[in-house]
């Protein structure tokens, strides 16, 4: 894997023209020849095995020309590359789009972003996201690659004073495909931002996110939804940071395992010692429907301020047995009924979405997996 990447690197920095770019690439990928792809033996890294990931021979997409108003090299100089081997490897290749939206401009209509890998193809996609102050705007990200691929994602998104940013991001890969994504959020003075994860496909997924609040007054809403079955593996690794006084911040993960599939889940949540006033609740929820299906869920809190509101939990369990037999009382078959239970369970996050459109395919995609029409 080291020498397809190598060769690739090769190309891909040859036709380099921007030289700032060029060094921020060229410094990526000495990061990702030193620490490699992220092993088991990573604290952050332990449930997830990426070994079929990365010894499948991939053949990296030609590098599309950059979009947007500008290459806003200064944002794409603050994006944590170091994190791991994959988030150097993003910006290493990085097919680069640029969003920026103008200062208080309401942007109706949503934006997508369809990012797709053909069948054996590496895809790097970056997407840098500047919501000016005063905006308000919806962006929807997706992925849905329809056969073996790998995907490795990265967005920046910067949300200005008193902007408004409404994220959804759509995981519907193949069953054979791969997908690494990393969502860094940066919120300021007054600012919103609201996210809502789906993840449905993919042999072997992970979605990193990181939250950091810049000024006081910002809200933040990271939820997010797995729903898994066959051998499938998810992983959702957060990070919401408050930094400064006076932020509130929502977290509510929800999971829906069946046969042997695997879901990880570690939410941090930081209160810094100058960040009085935060108001932060996380929860995660997981629904096992088979006896084989495992989740690993760690929220955790490090606060280091009295003067604060916060929470966190997380459970994993089946169907409850007295909403069940409420339910075959009232005369429903007894499928039904656990799919009735397990749709209301997963609808909570997906009636979040605000596009019609989005959301009755995600109705079916959900009843598609209970092998219902409820």
């Amino acid at each position: 894997m080291e020498t397809l990447f190598a060769d690739a690197f090769k190309e891909r920095i040859g036709s380099e023209t921007n030289a700032d770019l060029r060094e921020l690439r060229e410094r990526a990928y000495a990061v990702f020849g030193k620490m490699g792809f992220p092993e088991p033996r990573l604290e952050d890294w332990k449930y997830t095995n990426i070994g079929p990931m990365v010894s499948a021979d991939w053949s990296v997409a030609e590098t599309a020309a950059e979009r947007g108003s500008d290459l806003a090299i200064d944002r794409l100089g603050k994006f944590d590359f170091e994190r791991n081997g994959l988030s150097a490897l993003n910006l290493a290749f990085a097919e680069i789009t640029v969003l920026r939206i103008s200062k208080e401009t309401a942007v109706d209509a949503p934006i997508e972003f369809k990012l797709a890998a053909e069948d054996g193809q590496a895809i790097f996609p970056h997407i840098i996201v500047i919501a000016e102050a005063g905006s308000k705007a919806t962006i929807v990200e997706t992925y849905a690659s329809p056969a073996k691929s790998f995907t490795d994602a990265a967005i920046q998104i910067f949300v200005e004073d008193n902007a408004h940013l409404t994220h959804y991001r759509v995981q519907k890969e193949s069953a054979d495909a791969f997908n690494y994504g990393v969502t860094e959020v940066k919120v300021g003075r007054g600012g919103s931002y609201d996210s809502t994860s789906i993840n449905l496909g993919g042999a072997l997924s992970r979605h990193d996110i990181d939250v950091r609040f810049t000024a006081e007054g910002g809200e933040a809403w990271v939820d997010g939804l797995y729903m898994l079955g066959g051998s499938q593996h998810h992983d959702t690794h957060s990070i919401i940071d408050h930094t400064v006084p006076n932020c509130v911040s929502h977290q509510n993960y929800k999971g829906v395992l069946n046969d042997k599939s695997r879901a990880v889940f570690n939410g941090k949540v930081f209160v810094r010692e100058n960040a009085h006033g935060t108001d932060a609740q996380q929860s995660n929820k997981n629904l096992l429907l088979s006896n084989d299906a495992r989740v690993d869920t760690k929220p955790q809190l490090e606060i280091f301020n009295d003067d604060v509101k916060c929470s966190h939990g997380a459970t994993v369990g089946q169907l409850e047995e007295e909403e069940l037999f409420y339910l075959l009382t009232r005369g429903l078959p007894e499928t039904l009924a656990r799919n009735l239970l397990t749709y209301g369970f997963a609808e909570e996050v997906i009636n979040k979405i605000d596009i019609e459109s989005i959301k009755t395919e995600l109705d079916a995609a959900v009843l598609n997996r209970l092998n219902a029409a409820i």
